[in-house]
């Protein structure tokens, strides 16, 4: 399965933003965006031109596909079925990437991190509905239940993580219950429920043209 295997700062470095895509450590001084804000490469501290319409779009997409951790043909497909469902595109698209099984996971606050959150998806320690699922782009459905495994309920970088963050605690579409390590989707995100800084009309433009 291909992914992403540079270094993750370098990500944040190129779209001049945090995506925290390093769980606590993008909350600390040791954050590579703190000591070194400016794009990655010879040139990155130059002072840049101004960005075309397209460079704009394009860096929204580039943006939004980080932070989830997707790949270019995976986002496609992700896009056009975004756009086959009734409402608004751009919202369905977040919706759609936000309901994955591993965004729910770090949603949760079981994963420091998404990347977390799929290695440990991939490693069967969570089940929907009372069954194993370890394919981290399973799409949840309302009502849906993700629960941690017996075996994997003492893994310490799932109390650690926990313990760090509580990242449900401001969305209404998620329920979390710590004693029970499980979590609830009560219901597709609406876009002002959905916490990513990004401009989703800037894709749906992109791949109008």
């Amino acid at each position: 399965m291909a992914r992403y295997r540079d270094a993750n700062c370098k990500l944040c470095r190129r779209e001049g933003m945090k995506l925290f895509l390093k769980g606590s450590r993008c909350y600390s001084e040791k954050c590579a965006f703190e000591r070194r804000s400016f794009a990655p490469g010879q040139h990155g501290h130059v002072m840049r031109r101004r960005s075309s319409e397209y460079g704009l779009q394009l860096r929204e997409k580039q943006k939004v596909r980080r932070i989830y951790g997707i790949l270019e043909k995976q986002f496609r497909n992700y896009f056009g079925e975004a756009a086959r469902r009734k409402g608004v595109t751009g919202e369905n698209l977040l919706q759609l990437l936000e309901t994955r099984l591993d965004n729910v996971v770090y949603r949760l606050g079981f994963a420091p991190s998404r990347k977390s959150a799929r290695q440990l998806v991939r490693h069967r320690h969570f089940t929907v509905n009372s069954k194993i699922v370890d394919i981290p782009s399973y799409q949840l459905r309302p009502n849906d239940v993700i629960q941690v495994c017996e075996k994997s309920r003492k893994l310490d970088i799932i109390h650690m993580a926990l313990k760090d963050a509580d990242r449900s605690a401001d969305l209404p579409w998620l329920r979390l219950n710590k004693a029970a390590l499980n979590g609830e989707l009560v219901e597709l995100p609406k876009r002002e429920d959905i916490p990513v800084n990004v401009t989703e009309q800037l894709i749906v433009e992109l791949y109008s043209k």
